[in-house]
């Protein structure tokens, strides 16, 4: 006799539904386990409480985005910009979809390191894909400036993503058109500072400071 398959309970989207239709997230693991139609300990298979399953929200709209994109045969041949510029159009479709949260979780948080760690596994796994993308910089042909420049990316690209979500809350054009041009032109920009001899000379600067700093003291 085989074994009857249980289904995984939508925790996440009950959660969500939750949330928006009464203000608050629920007074306890018990009783929202109770009208998910679990046991309490049910729910710790899954999740060890409430802030666990926020962050893994924004982890969701990441992870939908990327399989949206994994299944366009088109985005596999994009160079690094294009694909982070796909990636920043379909991650805010997502969004949209989700819009009601979204504000709700941000904006109405006034514990701002609250809001980092409801980000910090969406922060995980864009890194990841960041790095994946190997966008070219100027070799600087030294492995721990290389370490630091690598890391620099990392931050710098989530810098742009958190700014940019900043910005499509505030957008009250039609469609949030605004967003759309701001993440264009946003992108456009920063691989062409990327590519210039600018960057190069900062980067220099750079690695010359940080040799005589080490050599002074």
């Amino acid at each position: 006799m085989t074994k009857k398959k249980t289904e995984t309970p939508d925790i996440i989207g009950t959660y969500m539904k939750f949330v928006l239709e009464h203000g608050h997230k629920p007074s306890s693991i018990y009783s929202f386990a109770q009208d998910l139609g679990i046991t309490e300990s049910e729910f710790y298979k899954y999740y060890s409480s409430f802030d666990s399953v926020e962050k893994q929200i924004f982890k969701a709209f990441f992870d939908n985005t990327k399989s949206l994109l994994d299944k366009d045969k088109a985005f596999q041949n994009f160079d690094a910009q294009n694909k982070l510029l796909s990636f920043y159009f379909t991650f805010f479709e997502v969004l949209k979809a989700n819009r009601s949260y979204v504000v709700f979780v941000l904006e109405n948080q006034k514990n701002k390191l609250k809001v980092l760690s409801n980000l910090s596994e969406l922060k995980k796994a864009f890194a990841h894909f960041v790095e994946e993308l190997e966008i070219e910089t100027i070799d600087l042909k030294d492995e721990k400036m290389e370490k630091v420049k690598n890391r620099g990316m990392v931050e710098w690209t989530w810098g742009q993503l958190l700014f940019t979500i900043k910005f499509w809350l505030d957008d009250s054009s039609p469609d949030f058109e605004k967003t759309d041009v701001f993440i264009e032109k946003s992108i456009t920009t920063s691989f062409a500072l990327l590519d210039s001899s600018t960057l190069s000379s900062v980067f220099d600067l750079g690695k010359f400071l940080f040799k005589e700093k080490i050599i002074t003291h």
